[in-house]
């Protein structure tokens, strides 16, 4: 079966964290998705337009939303990144295929949720809490642990501080590895922070986004605190 392309007008691009940039694109006619799911852009490479792959980046708005949202991580030398810092434009036509992605939310248990994310790796979980939130109007406790190095590297902090006071079921944490603390006043890594949530292993739907390091030791430190294998759910950014 062919996997439909779609043409995006880019609406914006700006930088949001040292080496991390928000790109939005008008949302085209006809393209749907679930909350987690992404999309595959046709990169060319720098100096050769003819030479084009396909790089996957996770929808971070929400269905509802009239645009689409995404986050790239600058990589030295990387095709995405050579594209996003030296072509890509407001204005300019990006194509893409999608959506593919199995990081579905499990509606089938009324379970809190408890979000992990190192980076961009939070983009999924943006569009997951937007979703419930505002669309389903879900009030069971979501917790979100979002990690990075330095409290400069955290992006949309002032949405996730709006969003907490709005609906007091959500619960944003925001994990430096600086040891600075959040808005909470919290500090600790993000492995101390899920052993400080979660209080019943047994209850509770975990999910997990960024690099394959990252997700394999939270995942291990899930198991070790006797969460159950169908209620840990995980994607790996390469």
């Amino acid at each position: 079966m062919s996997i439909p392309a779609f043409f995006a007008r880019c609406l914006n691009k700006r930088l949001i964290a040292p080496g991390v940039y928000e790109l939005r694109l008008q949302k085209p006619e006809g393209f749907t998705f679930l909350p987690g799911q992404f999309v595959l852009f046709d990169v060319p490479a720098s100096g050769n337009p003819q030479d084009v792959q396909t790089r996957a980046y996770s929808i971070a708005s929400a269905p509802s939303e009239e645009d689409l949202l995404f986050v790239i991580k600058l990589v030295p030398r990387g095709r995405a990144s050579m594209w996003i810092e030296e072509r890509v434009e407001p204005g300019m036509t990006i194509s893409f295929k999608g959506p593919f992605g199995a990081l579905l939310l499990d509606r089938k248990t009324d379970k809190p949720y408890l979000f992990i994310a190192t980076g961009t790796g939070i983009a999924p979980f943006r569009s997951h809490i937007l979703w419930s939130l505002e669309e389903s109007h879900d009030t069971r406790p979501m917790h979100l642990i979002a990690g990075v190095v330095k409290r400069r590297d955290f992006f949309w902090e002032d949405q996730w501080k709006a969003l907490e006071a709005e609906y007091p079921n959500l619960h944003a944490h925001a994990s430096f590895l600086s040891g600075e603390p959040d808005w909470h006043v919290e500090t600790g890594s993000v492995q101390e922070r899920i052993r400080r949530i979660v209080k019943d292993p047994s209850n509770v739907s975990v999910y997990i986004c960024g690099a394959t390091e990252m997700v394999n030791n939270v995942q291990n430190l899930c198991h070790i605190l006797g969460i159950p294998e169908q209620n840990i759910h995980t994607e790996r950014y390469m």
